[in-house]
């Protein structure tokens, strides 16, 4: 049972100011949440507002919250914050957006600034980090965690003297919804109903996922889903 000072997910924490940047935090850890919170209210400028345990939840909560920043952890269930920023991009284009992650991985920074996130913070130093990526993003200013940055830029000028783009998406967000839910273990049916969408489309969905991946069945769709964060091991 959570205790009196840390709220469920879902539920917003006191009103703030409009002097301060107002927070809405998404993670699936409740311990992770509680300190993430604490590391930000203790700053004068900054006050989390509200707290979601998932991606969908915080798009719900984002549809009512006068919320200014959204710090999204990347693997959640139902949704992760990769598919949570695309869809508080749409539809609350002002809001700024961080991702706090325990992922040290380059091809998930170039997937969060597509997603529309003007930050990446590691959770193994957010107590360093974090508070100067928000108050980044509210000046409109990118954050990334300063030892990668070197690693980054090299990285993306070796691939630009190879003739080679930035990493690009390999799945489309509907396929993206597919594989997490595949993997999550729903059936086709139980798939069409939480997507709106028919059976004979999920299994066409899940055919072009084998496919495109050049995986076998479903054990070898949920091994890639961990792999590249849509779901925890």
């Amino acid at each position: 049972m959570p205790d009196a000072t840390t709220p469920p997910a879902g539920t917003p924490t006191r009103t703030a100011s409009r002097s301060t940047i107002r927070i809405l935090l998404a993670d699936d850890h409740a311990l992770v949440r509680r300190g993430v919170r604490l590391i930000l209210d203790q700053e004068p400028d900054l006050e989390v507002v509200a707290e979601a345990g998932d991606g969908a939840e915080a798009v719900d909560l984002a549809r009512t919250l006068d919320a200014d920043l959204a710090v999204l952890d990347i693997a959640m269930p139902r949704m992760t914050g990769l598919q949570a920023a695309r869809e508080l991009a749409v539809l609350k284009p002002g809001l700024r957006i961080l991702m706090l992650t325990m992922h040290d991985n380059e091809q998930y920074f170039f997937q969060a600034l597509k997603a529309g996130a003007s930050g990446y913070v590691l959770k193994s130093v957010a107590d360093r980090d974090l508070v100067a990526a928000c108050r980044a993003a509210m000046r409109d200013e990118p954050f990334l965690y300063p030892g990668a940055v070197t690693a980054l830029i090299r990285h993306y000028l070796d691939r630009a003297r190879r003739g080679e783009e930035a990493p690009e998406q390999v799945l489309t967000p509907r396929e993206e919804e597919v594989l997490k839910l595949v993997a999550e273990g729903h059936s086709s049916k139980e798939i069409a109903e939480l997507l709106f969408i028919s059976v004979k489309t999920v299994q066409r969905h899940r055919a072009n996922l084998l496919q495109k991946l050049g995986l076998r069945d479903r054990l070898e769709l949920t091994r890639y889903a961990i792999r590249v964060g849509l779901i925890e091991p």
